[in-house]
Protein backbone atom coordinates (compact mmCIF):
# COMPACT_ATOMS: atom_id res chain seq x y z
CA UNK A 1 0.00 0.00 0.00
CA UNK A 2 1.14 3.62 -0.36
CA UNK A 3 1.24 6.29 1.75
CA UNK A 4 1.38 8.94 -1.36
CA UNK A 5 0.09 9.14 -4.77
CA UNK A 6 1.92 11.19 -7.39
CA UNK A 7 -0.16 13.82 -9.70
CA UNK A 8 0.43 11.19 -12.74
CA UNK A 9 -1.04 8.25 -11.33
CA UNK A 10 -3.87 9.73 -9.52
CA UNK A 11 -4.93 10.91 -13.66
CA UNK A 12 -4.18 7.64 -14.72
CA UNK A 13 -6.43 5.83 -12.30
CA UNK A 14 -8.68 8.21 -12.43
CA UNK A 15 -8.97 7.80 -16.21
CA UNK A 16 -9.26 3.82 -15.52
CA UNK A 17 -12.23 4.25 -13.03
CA UNK A 18 -13.93 7.05 -15.57
CA UNK A 19 -14.08 4.37 -18.73
CA UNK A 20 -14.16 1.65 -16.90
CA UNK A 21 -17.63 2.39 -15.42
CA UNK A 22 -18.86 4.31 -18.99
CA UNK A 23 -18.35 1.13 -20.96
CA UNK A 24 -20.98 -0.84 -18.36
CA UNK A 25 -23.24 2.10 -17.94
CA UNK A 26 -23.48 2.45 -21.72
CA UNK A 27 -25.70 -0.64 -22.61
CA UNK A 28 -26.88 -1.76 -18.87
CA UNK A 29 -29.29 1.09 -18.41
CA UNK A 30 -31.63 0.54 -20.84
CA UNK A 31 -31.00 -3.18 -20.97
CA UNK A 32 -34.06 -4.35 -19.51
CA UNK A 33 -36.00 -2.33 -21.94
CA UNK A 34 -34.27 -3.27 -25.10
CA UNK A 35 -35.16 -6.69 -24.16
CA UNK A 36 -38.91 -5.99 -23.42
CA UNK A 37 -39.08 -3.93 -26.86
CA UNK A 38 -37.76 -7.19 -28.30
CA UNK A 39 -40.54 -9.21 -26.91
CA UNK A 40 -37.61 -11.85 -25.78
CA UNK A 41 -39.45 -12.89 -22.85
CA UNK A 42 -38.41 -16.09 -21.78
CA UNK A 43 -35.03 -14.84 -22.23
CA UNK A 44 -35.26 -11.71 -20.10
CA UNK A 45 -34.08 -12.91 -16.80
CA UNK A 46 -31.42 -14.87 -18.30
CA UNK A 47 -29.89 -11.74 -20.46
CA UNK A 48 -30.35 -9.65 -17.23
CA UNK A 49 -28.43 -12.30 -15.43
CA UNK A 50 -25.21 -11.80 -17.67
CA UNK A 51 -24.33 -9.52 -15.07
CA UNK A 52 -24.54 -11.70 -11.78
CA UNK A 53 -23.32 -14.79 -13.93
CA UNK A 54 -20.10 -12.66 -14.80
CA UNK A 55 -19.49 -11.66 -11.65
CA UNK A 56 -18.95 -15.53 -10.52
CA UNK A 57 -15.67 -14.92 -12.40
CA UNK A 58 -14.22 -12.83 -10.19
CA UNK A 59 -12.05 -14.71 -7.80
CA UNK A 60 -10.52 -16.82 -10.43
CA UNK A 61 -9.48 -12.98 -12.14
CA UNK A 62 -8.37 -12.04 -8.95
CA UNK A 63 -6.75 -14.72 -8.25
CA UNK A 64 -4.55 -14.42 -11.61
CA UNK A 65 -3.82 -10.88 -10.81
CA UNK A 66 -2.72 -11.95 -7.29
CA UNK A 67 -0.60 -14.86 -8.48
CA UNK A 68 0.77 -14.77 -11.74
CA UNK A 69 -0.19 -11.37 -13.74
CA UNK A 70 0.46 -7.67 -13.12
CA UNK A 71 -3.45 -6.64 -12.46
CA UNK A 72 -3.32 -3.43 -14.87
CA UNK A 73 -2.30 -5.93 -17.95
CA UNK A 74 -5.25 -8.57 -16.45
CA UNK A 75 -7.67 -5.87 -16.87
CA UNK A 76 -6.54 -4.62 -20.62
CA UNK A 77 -6.47 -8.16 -21.58
CA UNK A 78 -10.38 -7.79 -20.58
CA UNK A 79 -11.15 -4.50 -21.79
CA UNK A 80 -9.25 -5.53 -25.45
CA UNK A 81 -11.66 -8.85 -25.38
CA UNK A 82 -15.21 -7.39 -23.97
CA UNK A 83 -14.91 -4.38 -26.71
CA UNK A 84 -14.94 -7.37 -29.49
CA UNK A 85 -17.96 -9.16 -27.42
CA UNK A 86 -19.94 -6.13 -26.84
CA UNK A 87 -19.42 -5.15 -30.77
CA UNK A 88 -20.95 -8.81 -31.21
CA UNK A 89 -23.99 -8.33 -29.25
CA UNK A 90 -25.08 -5.02 -31.00
CA UNK A 91 -25.11 -7.16 -34.21
CA UNK A 92 -27.41 -10.12 -32.66
CA UNK A 93 -30.57 -10.50 -33.88
CA UNK A 94 -32.15 -13.05 -30.89
CA UNK A 95 -32.35 -13.38 -27.71
CA UNK A 96 -30.02 -16.03 -26.98
CA UNK A 97 -27.26 -15.07 -29.41
CA UNK A 98 -27.09 -11.73 -27.34
CA UNK A 99 -27.27 -13.77 -23.68
CA UNK A 100 -24.17 -15.75 -25.25
CA UNK A 101 -21.94 -12.34 -26.11
CA UNK A 102 -23.37 -10.82 -23.00
CA UNK A 103 -22.36 -13.46 -20.59
CA UNK A 104 -18.68 -14.07 -22.64
CA UNK A 105 -18.28 -10.17 -22.18
CA UNK A 106 -19.09 -9.70 -18.36
CA UNK A 107 -17.54 -13.21 -17.49
CA UNK A 108 -14.68 -10.76 -18.88
CA UNK A 109 -15.72 -7.45 -17.34
CA UNK A 110 -17.28 -7.62 -14.04
CA UNK A 111 -14.23 -8.90 -12.74
CA UNK A 112 -12.82 -5.30 -13.25
CA UNK A 113 -14.56 -4.20 -10.04
CA UNK A 114 -12.46 -5.73 -7.88
CA UNK A 115 -9.40 -5.63 -10.08
CA UNK A 116 -9.76 -1.78 -10.37
CA UNK A 117 -9.87 -1.63 -6.58
CA UNK A 118 -7.23 -3.79 -5.99
CA UNK A 119 -4.64 -1.45 -8.78
CA UNK A 120 -5.98 1.88 -6.83
CA UNK A 121 -5.48 0.42 -3.57
CA UNK A 122 -2.27 -1.09 -3.95
CA UNK A 123 -0.86 2.54 -5.61
CA UNK A 124 -2.28 4.85 -3.17
CA UNK A 125 -3.51 5.42 0.53
CA UNK A 126 -6.89 3.08 0.98
CA UNK A 127 -8.57 6.28 2.65
CA UNK A 128 -7.96 7.73 -0.72
CA UNK A 129 -9.68 5.31 -2.99
CA UNK A 130 -13.11 7.37 -2.95
CA UNK A 131 -11.82 9.90 -4.35
CA UNK A 132 -10.14 7.92 -7.24
CA UNK A 133 -13.84 5.66 -7.53
CA UNK A 134 -15.40 8.59 -7.94
CA UNK A 135 -14.53 8.85 -11.15
CA UNK A 136 -15.96 5.71 -12.07
CA UNK A 137 -19.29 7.47 -10.85
CA UNK A 138 -18.69 10.22 -13.31
CA UNK A 139 -18.04 7.94 -16.12
CA UNK A 140 -21.33 6.15 -15.48
CA UNK A 141 -22.99 9.37 -15.61
CA UNK A 142 -21.83 10.48 -18.66
CA UNK A 143 -22.50 7.21 -20.38
CA UNK A 144 -26.58 9.19 -20.14
CA UNK A 145 -24.79 11.86 -23.14
CA UNK A 146 -24.56 9.13 -25.30
CA UNK A 147 -28.34 8.81 -25.36
CA UNK A 148 -28.58 12.86 -25.01
CA UNK A 149 -26.42 13.97 -27.81
CA UNK A 150 -28.15 10.94 -30.26
CA UNK A 151 -31.53 12.50 -29.43
CA UNK A 152 -30.59 16.39 -29.83
CA UNK A 153 -28.04 16.06 -32.89
CA UNK A 154 -29.99 13.37 -34.72
CA UNK A 155 -32.84 12.83 -33.65
CA UNK A 156 -32.94 9.76 -32.71
CA UNK A 157 -33.69 7.52 -29.62
CA UNK A 158 -30.86 4.99 -28.73
CA UNK A 159 -32.61 3.40 -25.41
CA UNK A 160 -34.29 0.40 -25.89
CA UNK A 161 -31.96 -0.33 -29.21
CA UNK A 162 -28.89 -1.93 -29.89
CA UNK A 163 -26.93 0.90 -30.36
CA UNK A 164 -25.58 1.24 -27.01
CA UNK A 165 -23.58 -2.14 -27.38
CA UNK A 166 -21.31 -0.15 -30.04
CA UNK A 167 -21.20 2.95 -27.86
CA UNK A 168 -19.69 -0.03 -25.41
CA UNK A 169 -17.46 -1.59 -27.25
CA UNK A 170 -15.86 1.66 -28.25
CA UNK A 171 -15.29 2.73 -24.95
CA UNK A 172 -13.78 -0.58 -23.88
CA UNK A 173 -11.25 -0.31 -26.50
CA UNK A 174 -10.12 2.85 -24.96
CA UNK A 175 -10.25 1.34 -21.39
CA UNK A 176 -7.86 -1.19 -22.90
CA UNK A 177 -5.27 1.15 -23.78
CA UNK A 178 -6.06 3.25 -20.73
CA UNK A 179 -5.66 -0.48 -18.34
CA UNK A 180 -1.93 -0.56 -19.90
CA UNK A 181 -1.12 2.68 -19.14
CA UNK A 182 -1.73 2.13 -15.35
CA UNK A 183 0.84 1.96 -12.47
CA UNK A 184 2.68 -1.31 -12.51
CA UNK A 185 0.42 -3.47 -9.84
CA UNK A 186 2.69 -6.98 -9.75
CA UNK A 187 1.54 -10.30 -7.96
CA UNK A 188 2.01 -9.93 -4.43
CA UNK A 189 1.29 -13.80 -3.72
CA UNK A 190 3.38 -14.53 -6.30
CA UNK A 191 5.26 -17.42 -5.54
CA UNK A 192 2.82 -18.73 -2.81
CA UNK A 193 2.01 -22.50 -2.86
CA UNK A 194 -0.93 -23.29 -5.67
CA UNK A 195 -3.62 -25.64 -5.19
CA UNK A 196 -7.01 -26.25 -6.57
CA UNK A 197 -8.80 -24.12 -3.89
CA UNK A 198 -6.48 -21.57 -5.43
CA UNK A 199 -7.37 -21.93 -8.70
CA UNK A 200 -11.04 -21.44 -8.24
CA UNK A 201 -9.64 -18.49 -6.20
CA UNK A 202 -11.73 -19.77 -3.04
CA UNK A 203 -8.95 -19.16 -0.83
CA UNK A 204 -10.37 -15.99 0.08
CA UNK A 205 -13.62 -17.91 2.02
CA UNK A 206 -11.34 -18.16 4.84
CA UNK A 207 -11.95 -14.81 5.52
CA UNK A 208 -15.64 -16.07 6.94
CA UNK A 209 -14.32 -17.58 10.03
CA UNK A 210 -14.17 -14.20 11.17
CA UNK A 211 -17.87 -14.08 12.65
CA UNK A 212 -18.23 -9.95 11.52
CA UNK A 213 -16.74 -10.82 8.55
CA UNK A 214 -19.30 -13.45 7.59
CA UNK A 215 -22.37 -11.42 9.27
CA UNK A 216 -21.10 -8.26 6.53
CA UNK A 217 -20.98 -10.60 3.36
CA UNK A 218 -23.91 -12.97 4.03
CA UNK A 219 -26.04 -10.04 4.76
CA UNK A 220 -24.32 -7.83 1.64
CA UNK A 221 -25.43 -11.19 -0.66
CA UNK A 222 -28.81 -11.43 0.61
CA UNK A 223 -29.15 -7.28 0.22
CA UNK A 224 -28.20 -7.24 -3.71
CA UNK A 225 -31.91 -8.92 -3.83
CA UNK A 226 -33.15 -6.00 -3.29
CA UNK A 227 -31.07 -3.82 -4.91
CA UNK A 228 -31.07 -5.97 -8.12
CA UNK A 229 -34.49 -4.42 -8.91
CA UNK A 230 -33.63 -0.59 -8.89
CA UNK A 231 -30.44 -1.54 -10.98
CA UNK A 232 -31.55 -4.25 -13.66
CA UNK A 233 -35.36 -3.56 -14.07
CA UNK A 234 -35.80 0.22 -13.16
CA UNK A 235 -36.01 0.85 -16.51
CA UNK A 236 -39.71 -0.83 -17.04
CA UNK A 237 -40.84 0.92 -13.75
CA UNK A 238 -39.48 4.16 -15.38
CA UNK A 239 -41.48 3.53 -19.29
CA UNK A 240 -44.20 2.27 -17.44
CA UNK A 241 -44.69 6.08 -15.66
CA UNK A 242 -44.28 7.59 -18.87
CA UNK A 243 -40.59 8.47 -18.93
CA UNK A 244 -38.71 8.74 -22.23
CA UNK A 245 -34.80 9.78 -21.77
CA UNK A 246 -35.02 6.05 -19.80
CA UNK A 247 -30.90 6.06 -19.20
CA UNK A 248 -30.69 9.97 -18.57
CA UNK A 249 -33.46 9.48 -15.88
CA UNK A 250 -32.20 6.29 -14.33
CA UNK A 251 -28.23 8.17 -13.63
CA UNK A 252 -29.54 10.80 -11.94
CA UNK A 253 -28.20 9.19 -9.06
CA UNK A 254 -25.29 8.95 -10.25
CA UNK A 255 -24.90 12.10 -10.53
CA UNK A 256 -25.73 12.58 -6.86
CA UNK A 257 -23.51 9.24 -5.81
CA UNK A 258 -20.32 11.88 -7.05
CA UNK A 259 -20.96 14.25 -3.95
CA UNK A 260 -21.71 10.89 -1.62
CA UNK A 261 -18.83 9.45 -2.64
CA UNK A 262 -16.36 11.71 -1.49
CA UNK A 263 -18.20 11.66 1.99
CA UNK A 264 -17.34 7.90 2.50
CA UNK A 265 -14.25 8.40 3.66
CA UNK A 266 -15.01 11.59 6.04
CA UNK A 267 -18.01 8.75 7.36
CA UNK A 268 -15.53 6.22 8.00
CA UNK A 269 -13.47 8.25 9.80
CA UNK A 270 -16.29 9.49 11.79
CA UNK A 271 -18.62 7.53 12.06
CA UNK A 272 -16.61 4.11 11.24
CA UNK A 273 -16.99 0.90 9.15
CA UNK A 274 -20.07 -0.24 11.01
CA UNK A 275 -22.31 2.69 10.81
CA UNK A 276 -20.88 4.02 7.42
CA UNK A 277 -22.52 0.65 5.72
CA UNK A 278 -25.85 0.27 7.66
CA UNK A 279 -25.99 3.97 6.90
CA UNK A 280 -26.35 2.98 3.03
CA UNK A 281 -28.75 0.30 3.73
CA UNK A 282 -30.76 2.32 5.30
CA UNK A 283 -30.82 4.95 2.23
CA UNK A 284 -32.04 1.64 0.38
CA UNK A 285 -35.06 1.49 2.56
CA UNK A 286 -35.61 4.85 2.06
CA UNK A 287 -35.33 4.43 -1.98
CA UNK A 288 -37.92 1.72 -2.27
CA UNK A 289 -40.09 3.78 0.27
CA UNK A 290 -40.24 6.53 -2.30
CA UNK A 291 -40.59 4.40 -5.39
CA UNK A 292 -44.01 3.26 -3.43
CA UNK A 293 -45.41 6.55 -3.22
CA UNK A 294 -44.03 7.63 -7.24
CA UNK A 295 -45.98 4.53 -8.12
CA UNK A 296 -49.04 6.13 -6.96
CA UNK A 297 -49.63 9.85 -7.97
CA UNK A 298 -46.30 11.48 -6.72
CA UNK A 299 -43.84 11.10 -9.78
CA UNK A 300 -41.67 13.53 -7.85
CA UNK A 301 -41.18 10.62 -5.33
CA UNK A 302 -39.13 8.53 -7.93
CA UNK A 303 -36.48 11.27 -8.12
CA UNK A 304 -36.06 11.44 -4.69
CA UNK A 305 -35.66 7.36 -4.77
CA UNK A 306 -33.00 7.88 -7.39
CA UNK A 307 -30.93 10.42 -5.86
CA UNK A 308 -30.64 8.15 -3.02
CA UNK A 309 -28.19 5.48 -4.73
CA UNK A 310 -25.64 7.62 -4.45
CA UNK A 311 -25.85 6.99 -0.66
CA UNK A 312 -26.79 3.41 -1.09
CA UNK A 313 -23.69 2.61 -3.52
CA UNK A 314 -21.05 4.96 -1.79
CA UNK A 315 -21.75 3.86 1.80
CA UNK A 316 -22.89 0.04 1.54
CA UNK A 317 -20.72 -1.20 -1.29
CA UNK A 318 -17.82 1.00 -1.76
CA UNK A 319 -17.81 1.22 2.09
CA UNK A 320 -18.03 -2.53 1.92
CA UNK A 321 -15.02 -2.40 -0.63
CA UNK A 322 -13.17 -0.83 1.81
CA UNK A 323 -14.03 -3.20 4.64
CA UNK A 324 -12.77 -5.89 2.49
CA UNK A 325 -9.10 -4.10 1.73
CA UNK A 326 -9.23 -3.33 5.85
CA UNK A 327 -9.47 -6.89 6.62
CA UNK A 328 -7.73 -9.06 3.79
CA UNK A 329 -4.14 -10.02 4.27
CA UNK A 330 -1.54 -8.31 1.36
CA UNK A 331 -1.31 -11.86 -0.45
CA UNK A 332 -4.94 -12.39 -0.38
CA UNK A 333 -6.17 -8.55 -1.94
CA UNK A 334 -7.33 -9.63 -5.72
CA UNK A 335 -8.87 -12.78 -4.54
CA UNK A 336 -10.59 -11.09 -1.31
CA UNK A 337 -12.50 -8.56 -3.27
CA UNK A 338 -13.13 -11.07 -6.13
CA UNK A 339 -14.98 -13.36 -3.35
CA UNK A 340 -16.99 -9.93 -2.37
CA UNK A 341 -17.85 -9.39 -6.16
CA UNK A 342 -19.06 -12.64 -6.50
CA UNK A 343 -21.16 -12.61 -3.25
CA UNK A 344 -22.80 -9.63 -3.81
CA UNK A 345 -23.25 -8.88 -7.68
CA UNK A 346 -22.53 -12.75 -8.28
CA UNK A 347 -24.71 -14.94 -6.21
CA UNK A 348 -26.77 -12.34 -4.87
CA UNK A 349 -27.41 -10.79 -7.85
CA UNK A 350 -28.09 -13.93 -9.91
CA UNK A 351 -30.96 -14.38 -6.86
CA UNK A 352 -31.81 -10.93 -7.40
CA UNK A 353 -32.47 -11.05 -11.06
CA UNK A 354 -34.94 -14.33 -11.17
CA UNK A 355 -36.71 -13.82 -8.03
CA UNK A 356 -37.90 -10.09 -9.24
CA UNK A 357 -38.41 -10.78 -12.48
CA UNK A 358 -40.65 -13.12 -11.22
CA UNK A 359 -42.21 -10.74 -8.90
CA UNK A 360 -42.71 -8.41 -11.87
CA UNK A 361 -44.66 -10.98 -13.75
CA UNK A 362 -46.94 -11.77 -10.82
CA UNK A 363 -48.04 -7.75 -10.25
CA UNK A 364 -47.85 -6.61 -13.89
CA UNK A 365 -48.83 -6.98 -17.39
CA UNK A 366 -47.97 -6.04 -20.66
CA UNK A 367 -50.42 -3.47 -22.57
CA UNK A 368 -51.19 -3.06 -25.82
CA UNK A 369 -47.49 -0.64 -26.12
CA UNK A 370 -45.98 -3.37 -24.86
CA UNK A 371 -45.17 -1.67 -21.63
CA UNK A 372 -45.33 -3.52 -18.20
CA UNK A 373 -48.14 -2.03 -16.29
CA UNK A 374 -50.09 -3.05 -12.83
CA UNK A 375 -49.67 -3.16 -9.15
CA UNK A 376 -46.17 -1.58 -9.01
CA UNK A 377 -47.00 0.02 -5.92
CA UNK A 378 -46.47 -3.70 -4.04
CA UNK A 379 -43.34 -4.77 -5.91
CA UNK A 380 -42.09 -1.64 -4.19
CA UNK A 381 -43.37 -2.26 -0.72
CA UNK A 382 -42.34 -6.12 -0.34
CA UNK A 383 -38.97 -4.60 -1.57
CA UNK A 384 -38.89 -2.01 1.18
CA UNK A 385 -39.89 -4.34 3.91
CA UNK A 386 -37.19 -6.75 3.12
CA UNK A 387 -34.70 -3.49 3.25
CA UNK A 388 -35.62 -2.86 6.32
CA UNK A 389 -35.61 -6.42 7.73
CA UNK A 390 -31.64 -6.34 6.25
CA UNK A 391 -31.17 -2.98 8.19
CA UNK A 392 -32.03 -4.49 11.20
CA UNK A 393 -29.97 -7.24 10.86
CA UNK A 394 -26.39 -5.58 10.00
CA UNK A 395 -26.61 -3.00 12.98
CA UNK A 396 -27.62 -5.92 15.56
CA UNK A 397 -25.13 -8.15 14.36
CA UNK A 398 -22.20 -6.48 12.72
CA UNK A 399 -19.10 -5.09 15.20
CA UNK A 400 -16.11 -5.33 13.44
CA UNK A 401 -13.59 -3.98 16.23
CA UNK A 402 -11.20 -1.07 14.85
CA UNK A 403 -8.07 -3.00 16.22
CA UNK A 404 -9.09 -5.67 14.05
CA UNK A 405 -8.84 -3.59 10.62
CA UNK A 406 -5.72 -2.76 8.94
CA UNK A 407 -4.33 1.20 8.49
CA UNK A 408 -3.92 1.17 4.75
Amino acid sequence: MHDTMTTSNRIKLSAMMFLQFMMFAVFWGALATYVTNMRWDSMKPWILATMPLGAMASPVIGMVADRFFNSEKVLAISNLTVAVLLFLAGRATGGVEVFVYLLLALLFYMPSWGLTATIAMSNSPAEQFPQIRVFGTIGWVASMFFSIIALKAFGTTIDGTAIPFYCGAGVALLGAVVAWRCPATPPKGKGQSFSVVDALGLRSISLMKDRNFAVFMLVSLVAMIPFNIHFAFLSDFLKAKGFTLLTATNYIGQAGEMGFMLLVTVAMRKFGVKWSIVAGLAAMVVRYGAYWLGAGDMLSAIYVGILLHGIIFGFFVVGGQIYVGKTAPAGMQGQAQGFYMLMTFGVGALIGTFANNAMINLYTTRNAQGILVGEWDKIWLVTAAGSFALLVIMALLFNPQPENLKET
